[in-house]
């Protein structure tokens, strides 16, 4: 008999207890990740009464898998372009809540006398709400329609990546144990260095390579494919000095922006279903019951310092937004948990060694409660608002009014402001660009040449590469915006402006020609005036080339076309409303959806015969039949039943688009009466005026739409009816239609 590898035995174990604690979860209504905790201390070697987990350093290793699954379906549902989306409101709220949690977790970790580190992870830990938690709460309480949710959930979003971000300095500040200002404003300019280095790089080569491979992907290869990429980013990611999760965040993020997005998604969550269990189960094996009895007081005041924290900060927060007391408050108290996020940072202080062990534990602790008191927080929202209301002094409540600015927002940004972003934002990503491309060059490709050509062939050979790769992204530092509509304003507003506009031409010039004189010095040794001459020749030539310029702009067209392509996708079925919608709303009009009913008398009918646009005033745009789009159908388009239409008119001409549709598509009881259908028989005789006639000459069906479902003739039982066989006499007749045509074709048989 065969002896059971150990890893497959405390996988089976896992499983188990794992499956029976989600059905118990779920029967009472609690989420699954606390389930999956209990399980994980069931298994545990902790509990004496239960059988143990017997390799645990395995099981960190798929815990450690799980972590990577997790944060990859986190970016597969997140989207860059989400955070422009979010508004000032979320940025503000959340940066506010995440510095102050920090502090106040640092503060209570330093008031027990623990070390630095302790106190430094476990402000992070606090510091970010769940999003799995909140959502089930919000779920199951009935509120995620509530203007208030939309809120809490972009807080949730940017929460997510700010968690990122402090994951990768807290494993700076770990592995260098250097707290100095200079050591973090290095490691947040390397990770923004490379974060936007891979999704620029990531956005324009992955989703043109799944386009192509597009008609080889079966869901089996897309999924390995998807995992590929996923674990690729990964390995680079932990070479780089980066945290692998951060790595699997990065790859689904950038993937989160193809249009096969869904479709990943759906085939990686049981995977990440799966290894997520067993993280999360890992995290309850770490729970060691006689610590936490230890520790109860600093779990209590935790749990506190959570519950009061986060309601106060989260609060304040959404005020300091620009929000009314009432939604700020239903903010800040739907957002007192910690969960995943806290587990994964637990984690990783574990991993590096630089936390102690009872911080584990107490965490987990604290999760369970707070996860349990959520429900009861969102509820005691109202009351608490309704409570302050009643009682802040009124100088206070008229300050709050004041400075509320509820939903809307106002755009006050001047030209300069949008004019020198843009520059700021082009320079920086194209230099990132061209400084990546300049490295790889000098480490893998001139290595190349000066092995197989003389040293000055090898030199010349190298800088003609390495220039001509980055020359695309130089022009676009140079020319980029000296065309635009702010720019040419500027210029022609008043003669004092076209100075400082000469000079950002003058500095982006200066910063191509300081690329170009670098890859020359680092392969020639040469005078810096004809350095510099030879790099401001090459500079000029390169504005000047219009086969650049096109390369250039092949390059950003083929970069944006990706990263709107699932955007693009979704307004081509409907799924989204084109951009130009929200233009049309300065001219109060406005695009609307509307389904043609199956039942509506405008089916089957063209677009020329119903003259919708001069009936009602509105404007066809498109119409959404299935997976097929039809723009700006022609007067013969014809419509379907089911056939979505888009038009555009203004409030009163939608409304009354609205009810003709809904009136033409009602049916009335007396044609339910009419259309009923009935079979009768009738026999051929001898003044029949079918007699000798066949069933094609009869008219049966075109006259009287009926339809002769069968003849019976002598002793022949009933039979098909032959099309061109004469009716003979004697013959009986079964006909099938609606009453009134049935009976008045019986009536004229004679």
């Amino acid at each position: 008999m065969s002896n059971l590898p150990t890893l497959i035995a405390d996988l089976a174990l896992i499983l188990l207890c794992a499956g029976v604690m989600t059905l118990l979860f779920k029967k009472l209504k609690q989420p699954l990740v606390l389930g999956y905790v209990v399980a994980g201390f069931l298994a545990s070697p902790h509990m004496p009464y239960t059988p143990s987990v017997m390799d645990s350093a395995n099981i960190k290793t798929w815990a450690d898998i799980g972590v990577i699954f997790l944060l990859f379906a986190l970016g597969l549902e997140f989207s860059f372009k989400k955070i422009v989306k979010v508004g000032g409101t979320a940025v503000i709220a959340a940066c506010t809540i995440i510095f102050c949690m920090i502090l106040l977790g640092m503060g209570v970790g330093m008031s027990f006398g623990w070390q630095r580190m302790d106190c430094i992870f476990l402000g992070g830990m606090i510091a970010m709400s769940s999003t799995t938690i909140i959502y089930k709460a919000f779920d199951d309480l009935g509120l995620r329609k509530k203007q208030f949710t939309g809120l809490v959930l972009s807080i949730l979003i940017l929460e997510d990546i700010l968690a990122i971000v402090l994951m990768v300095m807290l494993s700076t500040m770990a592995v260098s144990n250097n707290f100095e200002g200079t050591e973090m404003l290095e490691s947040i300019g390397k990770l923004l260095f490379f974060l936007i280095l891979w999704f620029v790089v990531g956005i324009y080569l992955i989703p043109e390579f799944l386009k192509r491979c597009r008609k080889l992907m079966s869901e089996e290869t897309l999924l390995i494919v998807s995992l590929a990429l996923c674990f690729g980013m990964v390995v680079i990611a932990a070479n780089t000095g980066f945290s692998a999760a951060f790595g699997a965040f990065i790859m689904g993020s950038i993937l989160a922006e193809t249009i096969e997005a869904e479709s990943i998604d759906r085939l990686v969550k049981p995977v990440k279903d799966l290894f997520g269990a067993i993280f999360f189960v890992s995290v309850g094996m770490m729970v060691d019951p006689a610590m936490i009895g230890e520790y109860a007081l600093p779990i209590l005041v935790i749990t506190l310092a959570v519950i009061a924290g986060q309601a106060l900060f989260g609060t304040f927060g959404v005020i300091l937004a620009g929000q009314p007391l009432k939604t700020a408050m239903q903010c800040g108290f739907s957002l007192t948990q910690i969960g995943e996020f806290a587990f994964i940072i637990a984690s990783l202080g574990v991993s590096l060694h630089v936390t102690s062990d009872f911080l584990y534990p107490i965490v987990v602790a604290v999760s369970v409660i707070t996860t349990f008191l959520t429900p009861y927080m969102i509820r005691l929202a109202e009351p608490a608002s309704d409570f302050a209301d009643r009682h802040l002094p009124e100088s206070w409540k008229s300050f709050l009014a004041r400075y509320s600015s509820g939903p809307q927002t106002v755009n006050h940004e001047n030209l300069w402001r949008k004019l020198l972003f843009a520059m700021a934002r082009i320079v920086v990503v194209y230099s990132i660009v061209s400084i990546s491309i300049v490295a790889i060059s000098f480490r893998l490709v001139v290595p190349v040449f000066r092995e197989n050509l003389p040293h000055f062939w090898a030199s010349l050979l190298g800088a003609v590469f390495t220039i001509l790769c980055i020359s695309p992204f130089l022009r676009a530092i140079m020319v980029k915006k000296n065309h635009s509509a702010e720019f040419i304003t500027l210029w022609n507003a008043h003669r004092a402006n076209r100075a400082p506009l000469v000079s950002t031409i003058v500095l982006r010039m200066l910063i191509a020609v300081l690329f170009v004189m670098f890859v020359i010095a680092r392969l020639f040794k040469s005078s810096i005036g004809l350095l510099i001459g030879v790099a401001i020749l090459i500079v000029i030539l390169m504005v000047l080339s219009r086969r650049l310029k096109k390369q250039s702009i092949l390059i950003e067209r083929k970069f944006f076309q990706n990263l709107r392509s699932r955007d693009m996708r979704a307004e081509y079925m409907g799924e989204k409303k084109p951009e130009y919608a929200g233009r049309l709303l300065s001219r109060d009009l406005h695009l609307a959806d509307f389904e043609l009913p199956g039942e509506s008398l405008w089916a089957g009918k063209t677009l020329l015969e119903l003259n919708l646009g001069k009936k009602y005033g509105i404007h066809v745009v498109s119409i959404l039949r299935g997976r097929r789009r039809i723009n700006i159908p022609g007067g013969g388009t014809r419509l379907f039943p089911m056939d979505k239409i888009q038009v555009i008119g203004t409030d009163e001409q939608l409304n009354l688009f609205s009810e003709e549709m809904s009136k033409e598509a009602y049916v009335d009881s007396d044609v339910f009466e009419k259309s009923e259908m009935t079979l009768k028989q009738f026999m051929i005789d001898a003044d029949s005026a079918f007699l000798g006639k066949t069933l094609r000459e009869s008219g049966i069906r075109d006259k009287y739409h009926c339809l002769i479902a069968g003849v019976e003739r002598g002793e022949e039982m009933l039979m098909t009816p032959d099309v061109n066989a004469p009716f003979e006499e004697g013959d009986v007749l079964w006909v099938v239609g609606e009453k009134e045509d049935v009976y008045q074709l019986v009536g004229q048989k004679n």
